[in-house]
């Protein structure tokens, strides 16, 4: 029996989301969205079954959370058949569903995406520092985004690290100069500003999104934040 844990806007049963999960013999719990840190700590589920049938959106950036936290969670995503095509690998699921699917197909989803790794399966990745796409390998010095490697220097990888370590909090360029290239440093917050517009020119106009502007303060690292229109 798996314990399952249901992600959904409002909380929403089973039934409303997955109707077959309901004919299954596994427990599952229903929460909000907002319930994301709590699953991470003692008592965590087996496995996530996230509502994607309605907020898209909404759905994939809890699917990024889940992914940054640092034991991610498996996370099987249900959709509408409309919304299988936005679903990309960025979005950090392990498996996807249609909302449709039978008892067969969803029971052999949910053994598969809760499966402990087998013998032959890579050991865990201790030091990985994962936001979103973004992944960062501390004992290599390597950052990935989603797959991809990026050719950063080492200040852009500092950088980069300390901001993705502190997902969504807000730094001032004073407080980057400290942290990132120490107090006996010299040089003036424009360092922080170029080193910033070489980040996201690296990672690229899709993803350049991800480190915040907040005016007048400073940055911050956003993981699954939108694009302005």
């Amino acid at each position: 029996m798996t314990h399952i844990a249901l992600l959904s806007p409002g909380a929403r049963s089973a039934g409303a989301v997955l109707p077959a999960l309901e004919l299954l013999h596994h427990t599952v719990v229903g929460h909000a969205w907002d319930r994301v840190p709590a699953l991470t700590g003692p008592g965590r589920p087996d496995l996530v079954v996230l509502d994607g049938t309605g907020d898209l959106v909404g759905a994939r950036n809890t699917a990024q959370s889940l992914s940054a936290a640092q034991r991610p969670l498996p996370v099987l995503l249900v959709v509408t058949e409309g919304g299988m095509a936005a679903v990309a690998a960025s979005w950090c699921v392990s498996d996807v569903v249609l909302e449709t699917a039978g008892p067969a197909e969803v029971e052999a989803r949910v053994r598969l995406a809760s499966a402990p790794a087998g013998p032959g399966a890579p050991e865990p990745e201790e030091n990985v520092l994962r936001a979103g796409s973004v992944s960062i390998d501390e004992d290599s010095y390597t950052v990935k985004l989603a797959g991809r490697p990026l050719n950063l220097t080492f200040k852009e990888f500092e950088l980069l690290k300390f901001l993705v370590q502190h997902v969504g909090r807000v730094f001032t360029r004073h407080q980057l100069l400290s942290e990132v290239w120490g107090y006996d440093y010299y040089g003036g917050t424009r360092t922080v500003d170029v080193h910033i517009r070489r980040l996201r020119a690296k990672l690229g106009s899709d993803h350049e999104h991800l480190i915040t502007t907040v005016r007048n303060v400073g940055y911050s690292f956003t993981a699954g934040r939108e694009p302005a229109a």
